[in-house]
């Protein structure tokens, strides 16, 4: 049993590595170009004497004008062979294993197909191709192809879209001008063809090749100046027959994992269901251990983890995370309080908004515990949109010398709850036309990004796209934080479908917002930073798995590769 034959047979183990089958894949091409896929038989006609046939065939077909005669091939050095290959096999140029048909401009109704008519994975050409006249011809429209040919897209290459041409086209079949035609010559299976120019060592010529920035391709000449390793044709059937059948298994691995993840995920989403649908904390108790005894099971998959974190914030502003105490002094009278505090404010800071309409229990998201009560931003703390007066925004008067740190949407998008960085500095013009925001603000924006919400973690202005949120006392600012990533969705919904979404401070304002007794927002608290370390080391030891996993495939890869 060879190495190969061995790592295929444990590659299950591996499967779950990132990439593993298509890994696999690759490697299979390569053994298989390299003739350490099958055994060679000396029973074979060496490829030297199928070659030998090519070049009568080739000439004959050139005299009878069949095909055009192709530019002379360049001889081959040996400095450019790409590995050793078996003993009876022999290197060639792409260009004499193969012929294109010339071209045309369409002068009746044809088959037109472009590189958008290619089913790449299986190498073939779809059913929705084009049937059009002459005159909707594209400019692009001119190469002819017959059965068997392999068309090979010049530009992107490393897209691979190569497929042959496997049925009869009515009426005629056109290709684009954006690929290269190569139909085999007899003792050239055009699928063994196939398998090697989807192979790493042609896939590594031709990246050596292209030219271009935007849309990279390589012409035709220098891919028929490409070497390809020519096997006995009775070898090529065997190597392409064994290639399929790994093939059919990859595939059957792949749907596997799949099916695989899809129980996973539904699994989770069936028991994180049940953990939002308690009706009271202790039956959320059972139902958490449930979740707890199965973790391996349910938490195999890291989007399963980021799931589990939305459920425990979605838990925690229902007032399910912990229980309710009845000594608790309640939200209504924490939030007279805060009334009271901020009627006090009289230095302008706050705008006052009269306009807020009485809160209804038909607009609450849903019921809440006793002792809980429904409010709004500006009826909390200091509320209100970012300044950015001036315009244009960028003008450089407004950051040249600067040091006040101005936070934009992106810098609140890709913060971790709380911003630790900021996209430019203001100075004290740039200041002038905006304002400082404290350290512990929350911040939530309303533009590009909706309702992406953290904590500043610095003082500094932000823009009008950006909403700052300044707690009373005795509101913990991370109950706010937790809500908003639950209502993120809703909001979304309700910005205006153009090409920037955004909502204005309005709707953020009328946004219901669950407010707990003191005592009970400390213990939600603490209980998610609990929660979210379990989260945390539930990932650890998935990116730990994961990085093994990975280490073991390309070991195992690099293991096969050295055999050869």
């Amino acid at each position: 049993m060879t190495v190969a034959d061995t790592f295929f047979k444990q590659f299950e183990i591996l499967a779950d590595a990132p990439n593993a089958v298509p890994r696999l894949r690759e490697l299979i091409l390569q053994l298989a170009v390299r003739g350490k896929l099958v055994s060679q038989d000396p029973n074979d006609e060496p490829a030297s004497v199928l070659l030998e046939k090519i070049r009568k065939e080739k000439g004959d077909l050139v005299k009878s004008k069949v095909v055009s005669k192709a530019k002379e091939v360049l001889n081959i050095d040996e400095s450019e062979l790409f590995y050793d290959i078996p003993y009876n096999w022999e290197w060639v140029r792409l260009a004499e294993v193969g012929h294109d048909w010339g071209q045309k401009k369409p002068d009746r109704e044809f088959t037109y197909i472009d590189v958008s008519g290619i089913n790449k994975e299986q190498g073939i050409v779809s059913d929705e191709v084009n049937v059009l006249e002459a005159s909707q011809a594209p400019s692009r429209a001119r190469k002819l192809v017959k059965l068997g040919t392999v068309i090979y897209a010049t530009v992107r290459p490393y897209l691979l879209n190569i497929a042959i041409i496997s049925k009869e086209f009515s009426p005629e079949p056109i290709v684009s001008t954006a690929f290269a035609v190569i139909h085999p010559f007899s003792g050239v299976y055009n699928k063994y063809l196939y398998y090697y120019l989807r192979s790493q060592p042609f896939i590594d010529f031709v990246a050596s090749q292209m030219k271009g920035m935007a849309y990279p391709a390589i012409n035709d000449g220098q891919l028929y100046q490409g070497l390809v390793p020519l096997p006995p044709l009775n070898e090529q059937k065997r190597i392409v027959e064994k290639v399929d059948k790994l093939m059919e298994w990859c595939d059957r691995l792949e749907k596997q994992q799949q099916q695989r993840r899809e129980t996973c995920i539904n699994l989770n989403r069936i028991a994180l269901t049940q953990l939002t649908t308690a009706k009271t904390t202790d039956e959320f108790s059972d139902r958490w251990q449930k979740v707890h005894d199965n973790f391996d099971l349910l938490y195999s998959l890291p989007e399963n983890v980021s799931q589990l974190r939305q459920t425990i914030l979605q838990l925690a502003v229902m007032g399910k995370l912990v229980k309710q105490d009845p000594n608790d002094e309640t939200a209504s009278i924490l939030l007279a309080r805060t009334r009271e505090y901020l009627a006090k404010l009289k230095d302008g800071k706050i705008k006052r908004n009269q306009d807020l309409p009485t809160i209804s229990q038909d607009d609450a998201f849903f019921d809440l515990p006793k002792g809980w009560q429904w409010a709004r931003f500006p009826e909390l703390g200091e509320f209100g949109r970012g300044k950015s007066k001036h315009r244009p925004r960028n003008d450089p008067k407004l950051y040249e010398g600067g040091c006040y740190p101005l936070v934009q949407t992106g810098d609140v998008a890709r913060a971790n709850r709380i911003i630790e960085t900021y996209s430019s500095l203001y100075n004290e013009v740039g200041l002038a036309q905006s304002r400082i925001w404290k350290k512990g603000t929350l911040l939530i924006t309303i533009a590009a990004n909706i309702a992406d919400t953290a904590v500043l973690g610095f003082d500094a202005c932000i823009p009008d796209s950006v909403v700052g949120f300044v707690p009373a006392p005795d509101i913990r600012i991370e109950i706010f934080a937790y809500f908003m990533k639950i209502a993120k969705e809703y909001l979304e919904k309700l910005a205006p479908s153009t090409a920037q979404k955004n909502i204005n401070l309005a709707i953020l304002e009328k946004l219901l917002i669950p407010i707990p007794p003191f005592n009970e927002q400390k213990r939600i608290v603490a209980k998610v930073e609990e929660m979210m370390r379990l989260c945390d080391g539930l990932e650890a030891k998935l990116k730990d798995a994961e990085t093994n996993r990975q280490k073991l495939l390309e070991s195992g890869i690099r293991q096969v590769l050295s055999q050869i």
